[in-house]
């Protein structure tokens, strides 16, 4: 059952993968789930599992496996609230008294297009309690050689809008992550980020850095290369057996803390996020 008041399913609601789009290529297999929030379900290179599934380590609930894209907002936006153009909004709190991740993650996907190298998935974003503006989401994901390009964007409606978008990964644990950010935003005692970012503490974390470098993920005698043009960064390496590196265009709370993020009607915006494999 949803929580909070949630329309739909809540993030610690399970979610099966359903039916999956595959693309491979170059030792790269990629299983996608438009039912289950427009996921990746799977990623294989050479054979090796880098994703925590549906139902490892009892990651059954809709928050906690494959890799999502976060839209209209990434990580939590405190107390659900908000103020945009003057108006305050109060978004459901479906996680730990907050809003998190968006509704994405929550809701079936259509598939536009499907190659046997890439898929196009399109959302129609509610205009309801769940997300007032409406608007339209989009996601291409392709393999490229060793490397698997996502892109993602969302398009505004006939009304103005705040936005921030990411990407949430449940990388397998790497033996080795290289990260080197610049700076690193604090938070209070309820796991909500504030501004401005300043000193790096050590982990485990499960907090948003600045940085404008690839990190590398390194496992199993692979090593990933993690790249966007985003400059904020979430991640979460708490559990023992995942990893997760999240770039997203403003820090979690976004729309309190980040002056960038409206859309105006009709206005696009776009970010990607590579994951090259190397031996």
């Amino acid at each position: 059952m949803a929580s909070d008041g949630f329309a739909g399913i809540s993030p610690t609601d399970p979610l099966a993968p359903g039916p999956l789009l595959t693309l491979a290529g170059d030792g790269l297999e990629v299983e996608i789930a438009p039912e289950a929030g427009g996921r990746i379900a799977r990623i294989r290179c050479d054979g090796i599992e880098q994703l925590v599934g549906h139902g490892d380590h009892d990651s059954v609930a809709a928050i906690s496996w494959g890799s999502y894209p976060m839209v209209p907002w990434c990580g939590r936006i405190r107390d659900g609230r908000f103020v945009f153009d003057g108006q305050a909004y109060e978004l459901p709190r479906n996680l730990g008294g907050h809003a998190i991740h968006g509704v994405g993650y929550l809701l079936p996907w259509r598939v536009s297009e499907h190659s046997a190298r890439h898929a196009v998935l399109e959302l129609a974003l509610p205009a309801d309690a769940r997300w007032p503006f409406g608007g339209e989401a989009r996601q291409k994901i392709a393999i490229e050689g060793r490397r698997l390009t996502l892109e993602l964007s969302v398009t505004a409606g006939a009304r103005a809008m705040p936005v921030t978008l990411g990407w949430h990964p449940w990388f397998r644990k790497p033996e080795r992550l290289e990260f080197r950010p610049e700076a690193m935003y604090p938070r209070d005692a309820g796991n909500i980020t504030l501004s401005p970012p300043g000193g790096l503490r050590p982990g485990p974390w499960d907090d948003c850095f600045v940085n404008r470098v690839p990190v590398e993920i390194h496992r199993g005698g692979q090593r990933i290369v993690l790249d966007s043009a985003c400059s904020d960064w979430v991640v979460y390496d708490e559990p023992a057996f995942a990893t997760c590196v999240e770039p997203q265009t403003a820090p979690p709370d976004g729309f309190n803390l980040s002056p960038d993020c409206r859309l105006e009607p009709g206005q696009t915006r776009t970010v990607m996020y590579t994951m090259e494999w190397d031996l």
